[in-house]
């Protein structure tokens, strides 16, 4: 969901690409960590493709979050696009700090991620 004025996400194309690829029907969901009133982190399997998403939201202390890709099939190789708080984000002070990498993961892969203060990230996971 794109919950802001269309003008806003204009002038952040490259982060936008999340909204675009992301899918809207799953196969199947799963918690990946939790505190409750702390942060959450969530895989979904788009319906029908092997293409995965995760998201990850925090509160006010931030989190560092420790992702763990055995739920990924294994014997398969896929390509991570990671949207994260950038080293600087905090939402009172640098809210559109953010960063945006490409890494090779597989079903053995633990994925280590600052998340600032108020923040959060989203990954999309494509087979290559």
């Amino acid at each position: 969901m794109a919950a802001d004025l269309p003008e806003n996400y204009e002038r952040f194309p490259d982060t936008f690409q999340f909204i675009k690829d992301v899918a809207i029907d799953w196969d199947y969901s799963k918690y990946l960590e939790a505190s409750p009133g702390e942060y959450v982190t969530i895989a979904r399997k788009a319906k029908g493709e092997n293409k995965w998403f995760v998201g990850n939201v925090s509160a006010e202390a931030g989190h560092n979050s420790v992702i763990d890709f055995s739920f990924l099939p294994a014997g398969k190789k896929y390509e991570a696009t990671v949207y994260a708080d950038a080293a600087d984000a905090h939402y009172k002070t640098n809210p559109q700090a953010y960063t945006i990498k490409k890494l090779q993961v597989t079903n053995k892969t633990k994925f280590k991620q600052k998340v600032a203060p108020g923040g959060g990230y989203a990954i999309s996971i494509i087979e290559k």
